[in-house]
């Protein structure tokens, strides 16, 4: 404790224990100084306490780890090594990273999270797979890749221990294991090995799995699995043993558990119509099942666990006949418990009579019900002369039920075990094995039985043998890095072994006991007191009991209680009630479980559960004895199970240990929750702390001396770095650390003991914390000296500014003061004479009005004055005009008296006249006054009344004359009274008239009121109604602009998501067709792995088969088969094709068909089939209407009957010809309406030349049949006559007269050949011609009679186009189209006349008509085309025929010549330009396969020739066999080549350059087929001599897929050459290597030693990387590969390498820190700055570098707050959601400076994200392949201008 010492400082934290946590953190408030008694702590929570140390042993409390170290992948790597530190470091890596796995020097710790998690993928075990153990994070994965790596290369068995508490997870870890290894082994077809086992779980849960009160579904035994590989290390079987199955639990079950599931699910499902034979009901029913008062399992429903185990049965091969047997056993089990019994006295007891549950365990046993019943009460006794039967007491017969159904249970599971075993029997012999074992951990209850007592001593055992492997480790590393061995103390517990094992011990008594007559429990423990008390100091005894006993086991004290230990032990079974059992005949299962009892049983069999292993190859069977087998099933279990414990034993010493400890974090199940006490608990347990001790008492902490100068390089100073990094590690280690004893050197290593480590990080953390301290008061300094700079340089500035700013402001006042004062000279002149002319204008303004005033005044008087004397002559103007008017007056009113008297005396006189008119008078009384009235108002309206006042004016001037003014009075009254009449009744009509007119003006102001009342109302009703309008109208512009503006809005946003769901869905599209290439492409690479296994199977199959018998003659090993399983259409028919094929081969045994090829062969066949049947009803069909037509023409005259169908043919002919011609004169009415010039119609115009050309080709046209007929006849006729001698003119097939000619010939081979292709040929043609030749005789009768015809409506349509020509275009056009509708007419009328009678017949004659016109219209073109090519074919068999003549005259003797008549001879005319293409002879074809690809180095040809020379060389002879018509060469060519890249990329296809050079030649090679395909699409951008190089006669656009496929398969293995060129340098060149030295430092690690991140010898870096980018960029360009591949390519590069280096990134904790993130974004930028480099930045590989990148910022951003947190969400959108959550939870301080991320701010991403949908999947998939599309790329080399180098050998073929 040195170095706590040492550590005891102000400040140091330590850890103190603590009742609730265990142990908990504080820090010391003053140094410790030795000899105090008292240490002055604070706490975490900031309580201050004082902590008394232990007076006898004054131990001080261990120190605490820097927080640098804390949470660390290997426990071994911490510095301070104690319990405190392991605890802390689990439940820092399980709580805060959520990390369950870590290492424990050898050990893997796994916590159960009781949570699933994303972490057993395949990926992750690809990402696992060829990894060292330390390279990777701790999984279960590296351990079990460690066993299989070590089994692999030390060719030595290995094994797995899985331990730990109930519900730790120890079956979970074991499944995964095998898992691993199923993936791994790359067995496709054995992997199912894997899946046998874990079908097996459900059968062996339900019946060894039981509730306990600690686990739901706890393994009540122990079972190691050995998985078998072959020499290939492919899983081949499985072989399971098992151990210990707990049988007292079948018949008693402890409070709050259960018996064995399987009794529950049989008891659910009792309902079951199977189910009901077997009796059941609730489980509360039967004594086994109830005891423990809880029969239900919260959510597990025992009916549906029932059903997956029956299913499990039944894949596993367990028949249902013999489940429903496993059933009846069980549920006898479960009725036997039920069986009571009744004492007769103390020693005897009976059955009751026809108990029931005894019945029915007989009925379902098959035995007989009184023999059962008598020995379940009695039992035999044997002596050595007689045999005794003796009754038993009621206990011993109810032990003796239990033991009958433990012992029934314990066969049926060795059965049910046997069975599994069987269905995972290996067939082929096991190489080697990797042994899984899931077993129990260490148990101690409150009340410990013979069951925790055997499974403590195997965990005694097992802790043993793991305590000497890890000791042996320590020596064999100590040893081999040559530090002086010292012996370590650690705990050996031999001692307790011994106790329990050896002679006398445990088990020996116990033994002893069993043997005893009347032996025991307390007679036991008593001989145990005896034996062992204050003897071993391991073995105790209660105090307050007498039937128990303690023993000291490794992990804990546990009491033992010694009741049921002898019964349990002993296992008695009465041989009598085995024998009943055995004699069942009506029910076989049952006898089969008892009948290995006699046999000799090995030590697991003979356990509870145990049984023989398949195979165990290095452990050799125990041999049996003899006389042993009478005897075997008399042993004890305890015997029994040490017996299998020891095997077990020498098993796992043969093998190569690898260990898992399971831990139960906590007792609820609850997902990550910590419960310390329990953890420490078990990890003492577990042997865990131990391990820790054993490795603390040496020297736990181990550094490579690089990793060390790596790490402590501050610690040293220049001079001190020498170039021998061991004696540098060695002087600066003599300079730190005093103490020798601390610290070891090894041969590669450096040794330090515990706490060293932790004494180093704080001297280097001093040194950086005093180097950041003097770094900043520098910077700080620096930062400063350049502030006061800057702001003395910007005072200076501002001080020249401001100086001259007030120098400027100066001048300026001066030049102000100088302006003002002239400004106030001329503003107080200004002043002065504007006050002086104001004064001098108000002056003159005074005068002025003064004077005004003056001469108004003046002017107002004179006024008053005249206005006064105007008034004064007014005045006196009326005064005398008043009295003038009254004198008037006056006078007047005299005149008036006189006038009155006057007028009195006239009245009397009036009277007495007027008394003659009295009578008119009364009768008009009161017409007086009227009249006057109506006078007055006569005289107020006419002008009458003046003259009236005129007349009495002129009587009161001239009185004289009164008298007869009177009398003309009187006549005037006479003549008024009249008037006065007429005057009255004008009145009247006046007043009716007035009446009317008022009666009318009140109607109409009435109206007038009404109307203007309406217009007032209509006014307001129009103003309220127009400005409702306004209003409306207003707020319809209002609504009307918000349509506007949210139709334009709505139009923007449907815009936009129109766009955007187009983009979305292009997305998709692109993304659906990218997953249908990846399909397509996955499903092509999976048929050319399956190609080539088939190829190597079948090459396995020959060599096996084909053995060389005796004559037997080899065949040439260039000749290859001519079939492919490709095929594509030809333009000769099958029927056709048939003879030619089998005269070919007439000799040739036919090889055997590939499956694929008979597949398509069938398809073909069943498709002309269908053709045949279709054909066959289109016959009956015709021949049907032949019958009908001959009934018809049977009725008419015959001559009629071949006259129509002369004329149908013949109007079939004038119809297609008729079609002809409307195509030529649209043709030719389009080039006249396009010109309109006047020359248009002349007779050397263009159009008129278009003219006679189309007329002349129509005749032309009609005449080719007869010529190409003659031709063919003549041809051939002259072929035979000059191959065929004089003396044999009857057949051209005579074999010895062909080769006596061929022998006189010069170049042999090439005529004969020739020779042999023309016959073969000619027969083609003999019976084409022959099948043709009576139709074409018939065609020609009838084309001779319509050549006439035709040639006259030529004529007519020539005369009739030459008038046309001479109209306007318009009229042209018109009268060409009256010309075509009178035709047509004519025609129609023709054929109406003939069909007038019936319409329906005309109707179905026509669409008949049509019919047959299509169909002859299809035959004609093809037999046109069969004939151009039968043409073609006899042109080169012409030209061959000539070269055959001249070489025949060439032999033949001048005489010969004399006598033979002289024939026309064939003369070919000498090509001056090659056409691009390329000959060679058929036998040739190999030698071209052989030395143009089998052959061929790409090195050379890529760097001396032109690029895609072979696949421009294939190409020239392909279009040589188009051109020559030979389907067949054309065939065999491309199937060749095709077959022939395959082989070649097969033998050397880890060749980068070889696959690259094939793929590049392969797409330019199916680039030339599309190209010169003639096809429109692909021509566009050909030469017109490159048009003329297209295929003429063959369409190989089936050829073309294969190609394309062809080129994806090589496309994948590119990239496979590529991922297995580049995995091993991404992780060390990406993340290991420090591209920026001394960013990251290494920090200390643990047993499992990383790969180191410094550049040693072999070790991979970026520039490695990036070097071999160029290599493969320029192969590839040297290639002429196009561009657009060389982009996926280099995409396809990059994220490999992205998603390498991200998932490594993902598994590696000491790889997430911030400096890691500055090298890799530095790294990246490097890759980046080489796509710019290589014009490759639009290739999408950057954007596969993404994740990467945005990991690299995760790493480097900060982490604390919100706003860090909504910043990352944002930023990292190409990262998962669990892919983010694990680079925070594994983010690592490298040094001290650095802060760990806080859980609640992972918390906080978790809920930020959790919307976000995205895959669960953690790694990325780095075996992903881009689908891959060959764009067109034409190119522009011209064919003819090739030339074939002579170094490709390639001699024998020759350019045309």
């Amino acid at each position: 404790m040195a170095y706590c010492v040492v550590g005891m400082m102000k400040y140091a934290r330590v850890w103190i224990p603590d009742p609730e946590e265990v142990w908990k953190s504080a820090e010391l408030l003053k140094d410790y100084k030795p000899g105090d008694k008292v240490l002055q702590l604070r706490l975490e929570e900031g309580k201050d306490l004082e902590y008394c140390l232990d007076p006898k042993t004054k131990e001080l409390p261990p120190l605490r780890n820097p927080d640098i170290l804390v949470g660390e992948n290997d426990l071994t790597a911490l510095s301070y090594l104690h319990e405190p530190a392991v605890l802390h470091n689990l439940k820092v890596r399980f709580i805060d990273s959520k990390l369950i796995y870590t290492y424990c020097g050898i050990v893997l710790v796994a916590i159960n999270p009781y949570e699933q998690l994303p972490i057993y993928g395949e990926d992750i075990i690809n990402a696992y797979s060829g990894q060292n153990m330390g390279d990777m994070d701790p999984h279960i994965f590296a351990v079990a890749e460690e066993a299989y790596k070590q089994m692999a290369r030390d060719e030595r068995n290995q094994s797995i221990i899985v331990s730990g508490e109930s519900g730790a997870g120890k079956t979970v870890s074991a499944k995964y294991a095998m898992r691993y290894f199923a993936t791994v082994s790359g067995s496709a077809s054995e992997a199912n090995v894997e899946e046998k086992v874990l079908a097996s779980n459900p059968i062996m849960e339900s019946i060894g799995n039981a509730k306990t009160t600690r686990n739901d579904n706890s393994s009540r035994f122990g079972k190691y699995i050995e998985i078998g590989f072959d020499k290939r290390y492919r899983i081949i079987g499985a072989n399971m043993r098992t151990y210990l199955l707990e049988k007292s639990r079948v018949v008693f079950q402890a409070e709050e558990e259960r018996n064995y599931h399987i009794f529950y699910q049989l008891c659910a499902s009792a309902a079951l119509p199977e189910f009901k034979t077997l009796r059941l009901g609730n489980a509360n029913y039967f004594h086994y099942t109830k005891q423990g008062g809880s029969p239900v399992i919260d959510g597990v429903d025992d009916a549906k666990e029932m059903a997956n185990t029956r299913q499990a049965c039944t894949l596993l091969g367990i028949s249902d006949s013999y489940q429903m047997g496993i059933f009846r056993i069980l549920a006898g089990i479960l009725h036997l418990g039920n069986v009571e019994f009744a004492s007769r006295d103390s020693d005897s007891c009976t059955v009751p009579p026809k108990h029931e549950p005894l019945t029915i365990f007989c009925d379902l046993m098959g035995v007989e019900y009184e023999e059962m019943a008598h020995w379940l009460c009695h039992r035999k006794l044997a002596t050595a002369t007689e045999t005794y039967i003796k009754p038993i007491s009621k206990l011993h017969a109810i032990n003796a039920r239990d033991a009958l159904a433990k012992h029934i249970y314990a066969n049926l599971f060795n059965w049910i075990v046997d069975h599994v075993n069987k269905a995972l029997h290996a067939t082929v012999k096991q190489h080697s094995f990797i042994g899984v074992l899931d077993i129990y951990g260490f148990e101690t209850f409150e009340i410990n039985s013979f069951e925790q007592f055997c499974i403590n001593y195997a965990n005694e055992k097992l802790q043993q043998q793991f305590n000497m492997h890890v000791f042996k480790l320590e020596q064999e590393e100590y040893m081999k890095e040559q530090i002086p061995w010292t012996l370590i103390d650690f705990y050996d517990n031999q001692p307790c072994i011994n106790l329990i094992e050896a002679k006398m011990g445990v088990l020996d008594l116990l033994d002893e006991e069993c043997k005893m007559p009347k032996g025991s429990d307390d007679s036991w423990a008593q001989k145990l007191y005896n034996t062992h008390l204050n003897k071993c100091a391991l073995f105790e005894k209660p105090r307050m009991s007498n039937k128990a006993f303690i023993i000291k086991h490794f992990a804990d004290k546990v009491e033992y209680q010694c009741e049921g230990f002898l019964e349990k032990n002993k296992d008695t079974v009465y041989e009598e009630q085995i024998k009943v059992l055995k004699s069942s005949k009506k029910f076989k299962l049952l006898p089969e479980l008892f009948q290995d009892e006699e046999k000799v049983l090995s030590p697991t069999s003979a356990t509870p559960s145990g049984r023989v292993p398949l195979s165990r190859m290095p452990i050799k069977p125990a041999k049996a004895r003899p006389g042993q087998a009478s005897k075997e099933h008399k042993k004890t279990v305890g015997h029994q199970f040490r017996n299998s414990l020891h095997l077990l034993m020498e098993t796992l010493n043969a093998t190569t240990p690898h260990y898992v400890r399971c831990i139960k974090p906590n007792d609820f199940k609850f997902p990550f929750t910590f419960d310390e006490k329990r953890a420490v608990q078990q990890l003492r347990a577990c042997g865990v702390l131990e391990t820790i001790r054993i490795s603390a008492a040496g020297f736990p902490s181990r550094w490579t001396y690089q990793e060390f100068f790596s790490r402590y390089r501050v610690l040293m100073k220049q001079r001190d770095v020498l170039g021998d990094r061991k004696q540098t590690c060695k002087n600066v280690l003599e300079k730190l650390i005093q103490d020798k004893d601390k610290y070891q050197f090894g041969k590669t290593k450096i040794f330090f003991r515990a706490g060293q480590v932790a004494y180093l990080e704080k001297i280097r953390a001093d040194k950086l914390r005093a180097a950041c301290i003097r770094i900043q008061k520098t910077i700080r300094g620096w930062l400063m000296r350049k502030k006061y700079i800057r702001m003395r340089k910007a005072a200076i500035t501002i001080q020249r500014h401001v100086r001259g700013y007030q120098a400027r402001c100066y001048a300026k006042f001066l030049r102000r003061t100088r302006a003002a004062i002239t400004i106030q000279k001329f503003q107080r002149m200004y002043v002065v004479r504007k006050r002086y002319q104001c004064m001098r204008d108000a002056t003159i303004a005074l005068q002025a009005l003064l004077r005004g005033y003056m001469v108004r005044n003046r002017y107002q008087m004179m006024l008053r004055e005249h206005k006064s004397v105007v008034i004064q002559k007014h005045v006196r103007g009326w005064l005398a005009r008043r009295r003038y008017r009254r004198t008037l007056r006056a006078i007047v009113y005299l005149q008036c008296c006189y006038r009155r008297m006057m007028a009195k005396r006239e009245l009397k006189k009036l009277k007495i006249e007027a008394r003659s008119v009295e009578r008119y008078k009364k009768l008009h009384i009161g017409l007086e006054n009227k009249i006057m009235q109506l006078q007055r108002k006569i005289d107020e309206q006419n002008k009458e009344y003046k003259s009236l006042l005129e007349k009495m004016n002129n009587l009161e001037i001239t009185y004289s004359t009164e008298t007869e003014k009177l009398r003309s009075d009187v006549e005037r009254l006479r003549m008024s009274e009249e008037e006065a009449k007429n005057a009255t009744n004008r009145v009247i009509s006046l007043q009716e008239e007035i009446a009317k007119l008022r009666k009318e003006l009140h109607q109409t102001q009435s109206e007038k009121k009404s109307i203007e009342e309406w217009a007032d109302k209509y006014k307001h009703e129009t103003e309220q109604l127009v400005s409702e309008l306004k209003e409306q109208n207003s707020l319809l512009k209002t609504e009307k602009e918000d349509l506007n503006r949210r139709i334009h809005d709505q139009a923007r946003e449907i815009t936009e998501s129109m766009e955007k769901k187009l983009v979305e869905e292009t997305k998709q599209l692109e993304l659906d067709l990218n997953d249908e290439r990846l399909r397509y492409q996955n499903l092509l690479n999976e048929f050319s792995r399956l190609e080539e296994r088939y190829d190597d199977l079948k090459d396995e199959m020959n060599l096996m088969v084909s053995i060389p018998k005796p004559g037997h003659k080899r065949t040439d090993s260039t000749h290859s088969s001519n079939e492919s399983e490709y095929t594509f259409s030809s333009e000769i028919t099958e029927a056709e094709d048939l003879p030619l094929r089998m005269e070919q081969e007439p000799s040739e045994k036919k090889a055997a068909l590939d499956m694929s090829l008979f597949l398509k062969l069938q398809k073909r066949v069943s498709e002309l089939e269908q053709e045949k049947q279709s054909l066959q009803d289109e016959l009956d069909r015709k021949e049907e209407q032949a019958l009908r037509a001959k009934a018809k023409e049977e009725e008419r005259p015959p001559i009629r009957g071949a006259e129509l169908e002369y004329e149908s043919l013949k109007r079939q002919e004038l119809e297609s010809e008729n079609k002809k011609l409307k195509n030529e004169l649209n043709e030719l009415q389009k080039a006249l309406t396009e010109t309109r010039a006047p020359e248009v119609t002349a007779p050397g115009a263009p159009a008129y030349r278009v003219l006679l050309d189309q007329l002349t080709s129509v005749s032309e046209e009609l005449e080719v049949r007869k010529e190409e007929v003659l031709i063919l006849r003549s041809q051939l006729v002259s072929q035979k006559e000059a191959i065929q001698p004089k003396e044999d003119k009857h057949t051209m097939t005579d074999a010895t007269i062909l080769l006596e000619d061929v022998q006189k010939m010069k170049d042999k081979g090439e005529i004969a050949q020739a020779y042999i292709g023309l016959k073969e040929t000619n027969r083609l043609l003999e019976s084409q011609l022959q099948s043709q030749k009576k139709s074409h005789e018939n065609e020609l009768e009838s084309l001779r009679g319509e050549i006439q015809s035709l040639k006259e409506e030529n004529n007519r349509q020539q005369q009739l186009l030459a008038q046309n020509l001479q109209l306007p275009p318009e009229a042209r056009i018109e009268a060409s189209l009256q010309h075509e509708i009178t035709r047509l007419t004519n025609e129609n009328l023709f054929y109406e006349e003939l069909y007038a009678d019936d319409p329906k017949k005309y109707q179905l004659y026509r669409i008949s008509l049509y019919k047959r016109m299509i169909d002859l219209m299809e035959q004609l073109e093809k037999q046109d085309k069969t004939v151009r090519k039968l043409k073609k074919q006899l042109k080169v068999f012409a030209k061959k025929i000539g070269e055959l003549e001249v070489g025949q005259m060439e032999n033949i003797s001048p005489g010969q010549i004399i006598d033979e008549p002289i024939r026309p001879v064939n003369i070919p005319r000498k090509e001056k330009d090659f056409q691009g293409m390329l000959e060679y002879k058929k036998e040739d074809e190999q030698k071209l396969v052989k030395n143009l690809i089998l052959e061929l180095k790409p090195r050379g040809v890529a760097v001396n020739l032109i690029p895609g020379l072979p696949a421009y060389i294939l190409f020239m002879c392909v279009r040589h066999a188009d051109y020559l018509n030979d389907d067949q060469k054309v065939r065999s060519l491309l199937t060749s080549t095709i077959n022939g890249i395959k082989k070649v990329l097969k033998k050397r296809g880890d060749d980068f350059e070889t696959v690259s050079f094939w793929l590049s030649n392969t797409c330019r090679f199916l680039h030339c087929l599309k190209q010169y395909s003639g096809e429109e699409g692909f021509m566009k951008h050909n030469t017109p001599r490159q048009n003329e190089h297209c295929l003429t006669n063959f369409d190989l656009a089936e050829y073309r897929q294969v190609l394309s496929d062809l080129a994806i398969q090589i496309y994948q293995q590119l990239v496979r050459v590529l991922e297995n060129i580049l995995q091993p340098m991404i992780v060390s060149g990406m993340l290991e290597h420090e591209t920026i030295q001394g960013v990251s430092g290494v920090k200390p690690t643990g047993l499992r030693k990383r790969t180191s991140s410094i550049a040693d010898e072999g070790t991979y870096t970026l520039d490695s990387i990036i070097r071999q980018l160029n290599s493969f960029h320029s192969v590839m360009c040297q290639h002429g590969m196009d561009p657009e591949l060389i982009k996926q390519v280099v995409k396809q590069m990059f994220y490999i390498i992205g998603a390498v280096t991200l998932n490594n990134l993902l598994l590696r904790k000491d790889m997430c820190s911030w400096s890691k993130g500055m090298q890799i974004r530095y790294n990246v930028s490097q890759l980046e700055e080489w796509l710019r480099d290589k014009n490759l930045m639009n290739s999408g590989a950057k954007e596969t570098l993404e994740p990467l990148i945005q990991a690299a910022q995760l790493l480097q951003v900060k982490k604390k707050t919100d706003e860090d947190a909504e910043a990352i969400c944002s930023m990292c959108n190409a990262l998962t959601t669990a892919q983010i959550v694990k680079v925070l939870n594994l983010y690592t301080p490298v040094n001290e400076f650095e802060e760990r991320v806080l859980v609640s701010f992972i918390r906080t991403i978790q809920v930020r994200l959790r919307d976000r949908k995205d895959s669960p999947q953690l790694l990325m998939d780095a075996k992903h392949i881009f689908p891959v599309t060959f764009p067109f790329n034409p190119s522009s080399l011209a064919l003819e201008t090739i030339q074939i180098p002579a170094s490709l050998g390639l001699g024998f073929i020759s350019r045309v």
